[in-house]
């Protein structure tokens, strides 16, 4: 099904929705000034999805990860760069490079501010479907996109939302990229509970 910019912007909204509340609640939690928004969407196939962003191509990404059933069902990915991704730990941990468990402070952190996002986010999509979704546990690994995508083995037709994010975390901005890979007939559900929720 294809997807119009109307319900595109809707999508944003959600998702926009989301990530608020998921910031307010990593200021409550780390005591930091972070800001998150996402400022576009696009939504693509899997065949699409290195053609929208050509760094998903080559570049090992830092991601977290959970898969979602219910009314639809699918994987929600919070990814950045790794630069990006330990820039992020040192400003909310406020530890430097030279800590010797920074490897294993930073996987724990994203774990937690990727769990966040992500059932910020999805509980955003699920109010709007008015059914409850659930979650797997959220797993951490460093992968690029297309190898990612291949270990889904997804269908030619699947859709993936794709979301930039921009955190600003004491005034230093860091981006990443939220997913929300949507099995068959998914999307459909998405759509059609916000033609519903639509005026």
């Amino acid at each position: 099904m294809d997807v119009d910019d109307e319900a595109t912007d809707a999508i944003r909204e959600l998702i926009n929705i989301g990530v608020g509340r998921a910031a307010g609640m990593l200021n409550d939690i780390t005591g930091c000034s972070i800001n998150l928004q996402v400022p576009k969407v696009v939504i693509v196939t899997p065949e699409q999805l290195a053609a929208v962003n050509g760094s998903f191509s080559t570049t090992s990404l830092s991601s977290v990860a959970l898969n979602f059933n219910g009314p639809m069902s699918g994987l929600s990915a919070l990814i950045f760069p790794q630069e990006s991704a330990s820039s992020l730990v040192m400003l909310m941990t406020k530890e430097t490079e030279k800590t010797p468990e920074l490897d294993a402070i930073r996987i724990e952190t994203l774990k937690e501010v990727g769990n966040i996002i992500i059932n910020a986010v999805m509980g955003s999509i699920a109010n709007v479907l008015q059914h409850h979704l659930t979650y797997s546990v959220a797993s951490y690994q460093e992968v690029t996109v297309p190898e990612l995508i291949k270990s889904l083995r997804l269908p030619a037709d699947d859709r993936i939302i794709l979301a930039n994010a921009h955190f600003r975390i004491e005034n230093t901005p860091i981006d990443g990229n939220i997913l929300l890979i949507l099995e068959m007939g998914s999307m459909d559900t998405l759509l059609q509970a916000i033609g519903e929720m639509t005026p």
